[in-house]
């Protein structure tokens, strides 16, 4: 199966990341956390927070896609990663979302944007969640009380996913095969899956 690596050219001004969606089934597996007031004393005159933080791409994530060009994976690299997220906030798109890259939402702004560059001293850490070093992490302030009503609180969405436009290397390096760009974890999930595939059928 193809792999193709998507890329940037910050020379291209119609190109990069436009929007961050929220949706149930982020297409790079990693759920986001819904942070809200931790003071439990004051819990009847706080308010939620109403932020989400999560993965907004994570790299070398092999991504799977099935379209008129048939079946491949696609991934991005560090340093596309990097350019991503520092095009999308100069773009100025921080408040561009969109609920299952369907319908435009309003209310929702990203307020915190990051690489993680140490995992036991970065954020991540402290909310449970294990993503790769070079992962572009993303918080988002939700003022949107029918969403965060009726999608986040219910849990109907589940994590980031991004819409843009990127370049592509039609195929990776030769060097570079589907396992070598998944994670230990990802290549054990994907063979309970092939298993448990096998005894459906």
């Amino acid at each position: 199966m193809r792999i193709i690596e998507l890329i940037l050219d910050e020379e291209q001004d119609d190109i990069g990341v436009e929007a961050i969606s929220i949706v149930e089934s982020p297409a790079i597996e990693s759920d986001f956390v819904a942070l809200k007031n931790q003071e439990i004393k004051l819990a009847e005159v706080d308010k939620e927070k109403k932020i989400l933080m999560g993965a907004l791409l994570i790299p070398n994530k092999p991504i799977y896609r099935n379209g008129s060009e048939g079946e491949y994976y696609i991934f991005f690299s560090k340093d596309t990663i990097v350019k991503a997220s520092q095009m999308f906030l100069q773009k100025g798109n921080q408040s561009n979302s969109t609920l299952e890259h369907d319908e435009v939402l309003s209310g929702l702004t990203l307020v915190e944007s990051w690489i993680v560059e140490d995992k036991e001293k970065d954020k991540t850490a402290l909310y449970g969640l294990d993503v790769p070093l070079g992962t572009w992490m993303g918080s988002v302030k939700v003022n949107n009380d029918e969403i965060w009503n009726e999608y986040v609180k219910s849990n109907k969405v589940k994590g980031f996913s991004i819409e843009g436009y990127f370049a592509d290397k039609m195929e990776t390096p030769k060097d570079k095969t589907l396992n070598d760009l998944m994670s230990e974890d990802d290549i054990l999930l994907n063979k309970i899956k092939d298993i448990l595939n096998a005894e459906e059928q």
